[in-house]
Formats: C-alpha cells, structure tokens, sequence
C-alpha cells in the first residue's frame, strides 16, 4: 500500500530539516547507520500489550531503530506475545533486544549459554551488555559482545551504573566504548535508566549536568557512536540542540517516539531552527 503522506505534503513541511527527503523508508536499514543523517530511536517496552503494540508500529514504525523489551520483562511475558513483538519488529526491519539487566541476571545466575540459546531461539535480533548492577571483568565484557556476535546478533553496549547518584566518568567511558567498539559493539549507550533522574548524566529532577556534558565532549573523538538514554522531553531537547539530529537517543517511551520525530526534523518549537537552512528560506520567500 502507498504511503500518502510522502506523496501528498510538500517536502518542506514533512521535513524541514532536509535530512530525510530521499529515503523513502528509514527502517529498511535495519537499525544500521541511515542514508539520511539522522539519528537512531531506541524505544523502551516495559510490557506493552499486543494491540498498544500494534499501535506503536502503526504510528510511529518508520521512526524508531530498536525496540528494548526493558530490563528483565522478557522471561515474564506471555511466549506468544514476545514471539509477536519479535515477529512484528523485525517485519519492519527493526531491532529488537531484552534489557541488559537480563544478560546481568544471566551472568549472576551463571547460564549464560541459556541465556544466548533462548535468545536466538526467540528470534531476537539484538542483545544489549551491561553492567549498570553487577560488576564485569572486562575480559567477560568482550566475550559477551564477541558472543553476541558470534550468535548473529547486532550488539549495543551501556555503559553507567543504576545506583541513584552514580556519575558518568568522561575518561572512563573513552576507555569503556573504545574497547567495548573494537569489539564489535555497534553502539556504547549511555545510562539513566528509564527515569532519566538521578544517574548518569542527570541529576535528581532530571536536569543535564551540563559540565559532565562538556567533558564528554571533550575527551569523546565520535560522538557518532553513542547513544544517549533520555526519557524525558527536555533532555531530549538538550542533545537534540547539542549535537543535531543525528544524535543516537534511547530509552524513549512508547508515546513519546512520533514527538521525538517531529524534534528531529524541526516540526517542533524546541528545535524549529533544524529547518532554517537556505533552502527552505528560498521556498518560503518564493511562496510569499
């Protein structure tokens, strides 16, 4: 079936920004790096039922990358249902993962092996390394990945701990993704759980620790390759305005993912300016 809206509106106003003009469908890409700049939507399941489901593929499907069945709520979900989100999101060309918690409980419960056979025979197509709740060698953190990988997995790492009050150390997360990346890891997420309060990169009302940002900057060479967990609107807004479009942004709820979109391409007041470009100047000056 056609897609209207990409035949009827005017290119200008389905996206100012100019980014995506020539795909025609972003998730053909199968959550790898798009033609069109910008950046990866990884949405957080905390238990959607079918229909919700449904509905967030139906309206906002060609906008997300990843889809996270959240810390350890795949073992607890109904085996039909998991195997239709699975199913239904890889349909769409997206990956889909369990949390990391769930890797970490593996770990712990030492059933790694289980953990990855389970995994595989699901059909989930991503996993995620952690180790925001119990410590990892670095030498298990890289055999995780490799085995990810080994496993025919796409593999995002996190870094950060869940611990209220626990600080992202800019040098220590260079370290982390350099290695976690010659790995194999596709992408080191930054952590800040699904609150987005009191960890990581903000504090207790949820506001960025902009100097920690500031450092990041300065001691990261790609910012390209790490994705932010941003929950709540004004910290999406924050990286939107600090690195563009094309930043990477994860643990966004199910409701939020069409309004993150519209922030991306400029059709939203907090980042409007993403569609002044010459361009679109010109069209304007020659419709008046």
């Amino acid at each position: 079936m056609k897609d209207l809206t990409r035949s009827i509106w005017p290119p200008a106003l389905l996206d100012p920004s100019g980014l995506r003009a020539a795909v025609a469908h972003p998730a053909q890409t199968s959550g790898s790096d798009r033609a069109d700049g910008r950046g990866q939507t990884m949405i957080i399941d905390k238990g959607l039922g079918r229909y919700a489901f449904a509905d967030l593929l139906e309206t906002a499907g060609d906008y997300m990358d990843c889809i996270k069945i959240g810390f350890g709520t795949a073992p607890l979900s109904k085996t039909e249902l998991l195997l239709y989100k699975i199913e239904q999101a890889k349909l769409r060309g997206l990956l889909i993962m369990p949390g990391g918690t769930l890797l970490e409980t593996a770990v712990k419960q030492e059933l790694v092996p289980e953990f990855f056979d389970t995994v595989c025979k699901f059909g989930f197509n991503a996993i995620e390394v952690s180790d925001g709740t119990i410590e990892l060698s670095r030498g298990l953190r890289t055999a995780l990945i490799q085995e990810g990988i080994r496993n025919g997995l796409q593999v995002v790492t996190e870094y950060g701990k869940k611990l209220t009050g626990s600080l992202v150390d800019a040098s220590e997360l260079v370290e982390t993704a350099e290695v976690d990346l010659a790995a194999g890891a596709k992408y080191v997420t930054v952590e800040a759980r699904e609150s987005g309060v009191g960890v990581g990169l903000f504090d207790d009302k949820g506001n960025c620790r902009e100097d920690m940002l500031d450092g990041i900057c300065r001691f990261v060479s790609d910012p390209g390759r790490l994705m932010w967990e941003a929950p709540l609107k004004h910290q999406q807004v924050l990286l939107l305005q600090t690195f563009g479009p094309g930043v990477h942004l994860g643990n966004i709820p199910p409701g939020d993912a069409l309004a993150l979109e519209t922030m991306r391409r400029g059709l939203r007041s907090d980042t409007f300016g993403f569609g002044d470009t010459p361009e679109n100047r010109k069209c304007i000056e020659y419709m008046i």
